[in-house]
């Protein structure tokens, strides 16, 4: 089985508890997912599964979330699984207008530092596993200046971006968001720096996903269709083959000896192909890569400009 499953993920399990269980159902150990959700949060877990992992890295890596925001306290995970840390927020609520200005800092391309409790790595370390060093030698579950260190260690902040940050409605210390984001933001991060700019404190409360690898809801799979005897059919059902995984990327059909060519990982000339070939090579100026199609359709290689002028190579065989 190739190809690309859309799971509706519920809050609880991680995201390797997910991969595990549909490795169990559909008895495929090549599957992966394409972008952890953390345990709390839910929605779009996309799984590469079969020879689709190879392609994992030509999907989209922008995503789209809905978040629910509590302010009033920081917490040392910024969401709400974590510690309590620094000093509670006993003032008046900001008002909507002051939670959209205050919204304004995080649209467009700027520099977001990942929370400490991430699997960013650090002098060899996971992020998380010093966090937790930390939360155990500053007191864990205190409110006050012994615990006012909210992201123990610092992690260097990375060039992220917004695309859309949409305020869904702004209710006393409650907040709800709709962001599209790059690949490596972290809606956590939005939390605890909102409450910052807001000067209130803040923390993530629930978090689910709308949109991964180019594909919604709509295509999601709920985990819990995979318990009982068709789990195995609904995920089978519910698969995007490969031909439709890079549909965002110029074609080139190929004739059933370019086929047997590619197969070599020879390069592919005019001759190979029943057609958009030139089209395909042009492209290569605006695009990446190009998709290589046999003459049913199937998808059976991603090809890329040869070292030879006037060729594609290429570079990941599907056959």
């Amino acid at each position: 089985m190739d190809g690309l499953l859309i799971i509706d993920k519920p809050s609880g399990p991680t995201s390797h508890d997910v991969v595990a269980r549909v490795r169990r159902v559909l008895r495929e150990r090549r599957i992966g997912h394409t972008g952890t959700l953390d345990p709390m949060a839910s929605g779009v877990l996309p799984l590469v599964i079969g020879r689709a992992t190879r392609l994992a890295r030509f999907l989209p890596g922008d995503k789209a979330y809905d978040a629910d925001i509590r302010l009033g306290w920081n917490t040392d995970t910024c969401d709400a699984q974590g510690e309590p840390v620094g000093d509670p927020y006993r003032g008046a609520w900001p008002d909507r207008m002051a939670v959209i200005e205050a919204l304004g800092q995080f649209r467009g391309t700027f520099a977001q530092r990942p929370p400490a409790f991430s699997a960013k790595k650090i002098d060899g370390q996971r992020s998380y596993a010093l966090a937790r060093q930390a939360r155990r030698g500053a007191g864990a579950g205190k409110l006050g200046p012994a615990a006012a260190a909210t992201r123990p260690p610092a992690l260097a902040p990375v060039p992220v971006t917004v695309h859309t940050l949409e305020l869904l409605d702004a209710t006393d210390d409650r907040i709800r968001l709709h962001v599209r984001c790059s690949a490596g933001f972290y809606v956590r991060s939005l939390a605890f720096d909102l409450g910052e700019a807001l000067g209130t404190g803040a923390h993530l409360t629930g978090l689910r996903r709308t949109e991964a690898a180019g594909f919604d809801l709509s295509r999601a799979l709920p985990l819990a269709d995979l318990d009982g005897e068709d789990g195995p059919e609904r995920a089978r059902a519910a698969t995007v083959p490969m031909a439709q995984m890079l549909a965002y990327f110029p074609a080139l059909r190929l004739t059933d000896d370019g086929v047997r060519h590619v197969g070599f990982g020879r390069s592919i000339a005019p001759a190979d192909c029943i057609g958009g070939f030139a089209e395909a090579l042009a492209g290569l100026a605006s695009t990446p890569v190009v998709r290589a199609l046999a003459p049913d359709g199937r998808l059976v290689a991603v090809v890329d400009g040869a070292d030879s002028a006037g060729l594609l190579h290429p570079g990941v065989v599907l056959l």
